[in-house]
């Protein structure tokens, strides 16, 4: 068991939390949430021992094994797959190496009487017993095994990790974490840049294998399979249910009509006896009557209401010009870099107004495809962009296009026209951008931030076809609830790279799927499609 004792963190006079407690036990899967900026990261840092609290302390059994994936990737650049993920068993080969050093001293050195030999012996002795009680193991093929487990080919296995893009290495770690066997793992974000197999195959391991787990993250079906608890932080405390995320989204309405209820009640006692105070302040006959009321109210503690986001803007794309009938149709496409083959052949008709979902692996071509689509490189085949086809166009690396040098504010005020003049401001709120933080300029901005601001550009842009490259990424589920409406509503047509089933559902009635360098066409929701998968992974098994 490990246990949080009345930590607190405070930054320059304030304090994100204080008094925090709890323990985390064995085969606990806790969801860990909050609205941005409630200290969800640096809670998780703390449990990890990457970051101290101000106050308190966190208690865990000496032999208990840690093991913490961060949002941002720390790995290194200079080293192979294999290498890297050897890197899981550093601590016991280091352990190895230290043993044959000291046996190699211990032969030559011949002042058997001296107090440095005899810690010598004492040290290789403890190591000794430390090392021997570890289970054999052939790190060479457990590392393998993993890495084949996670898609990795054996011919990637001697690649520098910096050739992988986000999603590749964000498995490399995930490996690590894996061989470890940790007692508790701590994943913040852990679904960005991952593809949906990947993600399946993550919340198979945490459900299967893992110990216990602490996760923070912004993919609700994700947090609901995998999770059997549920703590909230909030207004620098926390509330911890045992329950899934969308029962503990029910309990914490629940939660918030009581409190609203009791403060209300208190704030109804509070004025009558302060309106008795000030009816008979100076009365002499009620001198004893006001002055036991004052005392009183002096002694009440008040009681607070959860803060609730209220920034559920109704957001609606501008009306889209009308476009032909078939936006975007595809005719035997393939593309390929030197003998690297992305795709071939691929075939693809897009009607007025269809919504369609772009779904494989990292590297199977849905970015290329969109990148041929916007004219942006060449290739063998035939591809057509419809009559009036206006596009509005989300890239992976849209928050990077931004004006580093204009404010929040200035961003939006360029482009926004009629009478979404006069609401810039509630716009912004509604994307979490309040106060004063609508002066900061953009290149201070973080990238969830960009991202943020760059999705309300796209929102103002009159187009009738949308493209959105992976546009959930950063986003909390607010957010993305928020965009997942406006975007159902959108009379255009919607192409979307999406690796978060929870956004895709609902929202995609057709999915093309990359993979084996061909593009497959599936006539159902990204429900049936992924029952489908289901079925097809049973058979490939079977065979």
């Amino acid at each position: 068991m490990i246990t949080v004792n009345d930590i607190a963190v405070e930054f320059g006079g304030t304090t994100l939390f204080s008094e925090l407690t709890f323990a985390i036990n064995e085969n606990d899967k806790i969801a860990l949430m909050g609205k941005n900026g409630a200290g969800k990261s640096t809670l998780l840092k703390i449990v990890a021992g990457e970051n101290k609290p101000t106050r308190g302390v966190i208690s865990a059994p000496s032999d208990a094994v840690i093991a913490y994936l961060p949002q941002h990737l720390l790995t290194s650049d200079d080293c192979t797959v294999m290498e890297e993920t050897s890197k899981a068993f550093a601590e016991v080969l280091n352990m190895k190496k230290e043993i044959d050093e000291i046996n190699e001293q211990l032969t030559v050195r011949t002042d058997y009487e001296s107090d440095e030999y005899m810690k010598l012996i004492e040290r290789v002795s403890e190591l000794s017993e430390k090392f021997y009680s570890i289970e054999e193991v052939n790190y060479e093929a457990e590392v393998e095994k993993v890495l084949k487990g996670l898609g990795f080919e054996r011919e990637d296995f001697n690649r520098q990790t910096s050739e992988f893009s986000g999603g590749w290495r964000m498995r490399i770690e995930l490996a690590k974490i894996l061989l470890k066997k940790p007692d508790l793992i701590l994943l913040d974000e852990p679904t960005n840049h991952m593809d949906i197999e990947s993600i399946q195959w993550l919340e198979e391991f945490l459900i299967n294998q893992a110990k216990a787990v602490m996760v923070i993250s912004h993919d609700k079906t994700f947090v609901d399979n995998i999770t059997n608890r549920t703590i909230e932080v909030t207004m620098g405390r926390i509330y911890d249910y045992k329950a899934v995320y969308s029962e503990y989204l029910e309990l914490r309405k629940d939660r918030r009509i009581h409190q609203q209820k009791a403060y209300d009640e208190q704030q109804k006692f509070i004025a009558e006896n302060q309106a008795f105070i000030d009816r008979f302040r100076g009365t002499f006959s009620k001198t004893e009557s006001v002055q036991s009321r004052v005392k009183m109210l002096e002694k009440i503690v008040p009681i607070e209401v959860d803060e609730v986001d209220t920034s559920a803007l109704k957001l609606k794309f501008p009306p889209s010009p009308r476009s032909g009938q078939y936006p975007v149709v595809v005719e035997g496409l393939s593309k390929s870099y030197g003998d690297h083959v992305v795709f071939k052949d691929a075939n693809m008709v897009i009607e007025r107004g269809q919504k369609v979902a772009l779904v494989g692996k990292n590297g199977e071509g849905k970015s290329t495809m969109i990148k041929a689509i916007m004219g942006e490189i060449d290739f063998d085949g035939k591809l057509e962009v419809g009559h009036n086809a206006q596009i509005g166009y989300f890239a992976q690396n849209q928050a990077s296009l931004l004006d580093g040098e204009l404010t929040i504010f200035e961003t939006i005020d360029q482009i926004a026209v009629g009478d979404v003049r006069t609401k810039i401001k509630d716009l912004l709120g509604a994307f979490m951008f309040k106060g004063d933080d609508i002066q900061k300029k953009v290149k201070v901005l973080s990238g969830g931030e960009k991202t943020r601001l760059a999705m309300i550009k796209l929102l103002l842009e009159p187009v009738n076809v949308l493209i959105l490259d992976e546009p959930t990424n950063h986003l909390d589920m607010k957010t993305k609830d928020i965009i997942k409406d406006a975007l159902r509503d959108f009379d255009g047509t919607l192409i979307l790279v999406s690796h978060d089933r929870d956004f895709l559902d609902g929202l995609a009635e057709k999915v093309f799927e990359f993979g084996h360098k061909r593009v497959k066409e599936h006539f159902e929701d990204i429900k049936g499609f992924l029952a489908h998968k289901k079925m097809d992974s049973l058979k490939e098994i079977e065979k």
